[in-house]
């Protein structure tokens, strides 16, 4: 495994070794030893899966200290575009955000630490997006940012107006506005 940094301090890329060959290819996406090794020491408590079709745009999420939540995120199938926005208030980044794309080709993840917003837009016929958290859901610590926040400078890599989104993920706040307590 190696990590590349982002300019974000503490949002990082974890691209895996694979190993393969004619009958198709291994690799390891998590080895708490591994991760240690590079650094990382976190104590993933819960697994998440998500199925989702074009268009579809999740977030921009977070859980509120104490029960914030660290997250690993990949795609299983298809190809997305992976949001974070940094929320912590003292972070010279404050306010800015990061995207990659991550597909079940590529095969990266990014690590998204406590104190970030993250969502994604599926750009592929469809997406399985798998993610590991160090918290457990707490939905009175959820909070959010509208996906739209013209000051976040987001490209969800589609037309916002042909954008699926959720009835909660559309009266989020922008960012000025949010609740958040980082």
């Amino acid at each position: 495994m190696k990590i590349e940094e982002t300019f974000i301090k503490d949002l990082v890329i974890i691209e895996p070794t694979v190993f393969g060959d004619e009958r198709g290819y291994f690799f390891e996406s998590y080895s708490k030893t591994k991760f240690e090794d590079l650094g990382i020491n976190i104590d993933f408590v819960q697994d998440n899966q998500s199925f989702s079709k074009y268009g579809t745009l999740r977030g921009l999420h977070y859980q509120n200290p104490p029960f914030a939540q660290t997250k690993l995120v990949r795609v299983l199938e298809g190809e997305i575009i992976d949001v974070a926005v940094d929320l912590r208030k003292d972070s010279p980044t404050y306010g800015k955000s990061f995207s990659i794309l991550l597909s079940s080709e590529n095969k990266k993840q990014l690590l998204v630490p406590q104190g970030f917003a993250h969502g994604f837009s599926v750009i592929s016929e469809t997406a399985s997006v798998m993610y590991k958290c160090d918290q457990f859901y707490n939905k009175a610590s959820e909070g959010g940012i509208k996906y739209d926040d013209l000051s976040l400078n987001i490209d969800w890599g589609m037309d916002l107006k042909d954008a699926i989104v959720s009835e909660k993920d559309q009266i989020l706040p922008f960012i000025e506005n949010c609740n958040s307590l980082f």
